[in-house]
Formats: structure tokens, C-alpha cells, sequence
């Protein structure tokens, strides 16, 4: 037998208190908005190529700027979305970790806008094909962004067990399935770079899923 559970899933008894809501809400349009400004971007700027060009190269140019706010608007939005979940969640499991991975997810857009990455793969235009010496900024741009995704993962593990201590299965599942395929997308790059965009883009996307969820913004699941 199934029973439908229409309570917001907290971790707490009580509602998520509004304040702790809003910080929640923050976090949740950070992917979406960092995806828009990206794709929005890609499909409009001349010489950007998904499959050869990552969205952290729309930073260069005259339009730059637009990508660079993106980042930091972003870096924003997430870090206080860890504070909401951290606020949320209470000291039930998972407290400590998730929201302290999720902050550093968070520092990661922070730095990948401050550090833009090197131009290369014909863009901006007139930028040659070939591989290009990395810059200090281009090195600091890519290591923020391994690190910001790695903790991320790590994010997700963590509020899977947080998630099943709650008897929420489907959700802890989806959180253990998630980093396999961001990493899967991160190393399938070497082909394409629409791989790596791609997973980048679900990692974004299921932590937008997921502190819906914690806000009781998402639909309740069955178990």
C-alpha cells in the first residue's frame, strides 16, 4: 500500500520558517538562471560552438560581462541556499556537510567569475582552433570549477543519507545517481564539450530539484 505524504519534507515538524524559505528560493533559480544566461549567450553570440566551447568562455568579449554576472549572481544565489538548507534541515543528518559542500559549490561561481577561463576553440572570434597555453586566471577558473563540482558530488551524497533517514528513497536514490552523471559528462569532455556541459548543466539542475524539495516546494513523493 502507497501512501502519499503532503507534508513539506523539512527535516523539521514544524514549516520551514520564511526566512529560511527565501533563502531556500535563491538557491533553487541559481541553476536555471546560470543555465538561461548561458545557453541564451551561446546561441547568440557569433563563433560560440557548444560542442567546442564550454558556457565559462561567454565571460570573453565585449558581452563578457554578461556571462561574468551570471557567475557571480550565481555564487550568490547558492551560497545563500546553503545557508536556507543548513537553516532547514536543522540537526537532523546531513546538517554539517551538505550545506558547508554546497557553499563551496557556491565560492566555485564566485571565483570562475572573478578568474575567466582562456579563450581557445575559435572563441572569442579570431581566436585560432589549437590548444592554447593556460593562463594563471584560465588555471584558477578550471581548478574552482573541479573543486566547486567535486563538492557538489559530495553534496549530494550527503543529503542522500539525509534523505533516507527519512524514509525518502526516491530522493536519496537520485541524489547517489546524480554525481555519476555529472562525472560521467565531466569525463566524457575528452570527446566533446557538450558532454561536460551537459553534466555541469544536471548538477545545477538537481540541486535546483533538490532544495525545492527541502523548501516543500516540490511535489511529495510516494513511498
Amino acid at each position: 500500500m502507497t501512501q502519499a505524504i503532503s507534508a513539506p519534507f523539512t527535516g523539521r515538524s514544524d514549516s520551514t520558517p520564511l526566512v529560511a524559505r527565501a533563502l531556500l528560493a535563491c538557491g533553487a533559480i541559481a541553476g536555471p538562471l546560470f543555465l538561461a544566461v548561458g545557453v541564451t549567450g551561446g546561441l547568440t553570440r557569433g563563433g560560440f560552438d557548444f560542442t567546442g566551447n564550454a558556457i565559462s568562455r561567454l565571460s570573453l568579449g565585449s558581452l563578457g560581462w554578461i556571462q561574468v554576472a551570471g557567475f557571480l549572481i550565481t555564487g550568490v544565489l547558492i551560497a545563500s541556499g546553503a545557508v536556507g538548507i543548513q537553516r532547514a534541515i536543522g540537526h537532523t543528518t546531513g546538517v554539517t556537510w551538505a550545506p558547508r559542500t554546497i557553499g563551496v559549490f557556491g565560492a566555485s561561481f564566485l571565483l570562475g567569475g572573478i578568474f575567466t577561463a582562456d579563450p581557445g576553440a575559435g572563441f572569442p572570434a579570431g581566436t585560432p582552433d589549437g590548444p592554447a597555453t593556460m593562463s594563471a586566471h584560465g588555471t584558477v577558473h578550471m581548478f574552482s570549477g573541479m573543486v566547486g563540482y567535486l563538492a557538489l558530488c559530495a553534496a549530494f551524497f550527503v543529503l542522500a543519507r539525509h534523505f533516507a533517514s527519512h524514509g525518502r528513497r526516491g530522493w536519496a536514490l537520485a541524489c547517489r545517481i546524480v554525481p555519476v552523471g555529472v562525472i560521467a559528462g565531466f569525463a566524457g569532455s575528452a570527446a566533446t564539450t557538450a558532454a561536460f556541459t551537459a553534466g555541469a548543466g544536471l548538477g545545477l539542475l538537481a540541486l535546483t530539484a533538490v532544495i525545492a524539495r527541502l523548501a516543500g516546494l516540490a511535489p511529495a513523493a510516494r513511498r
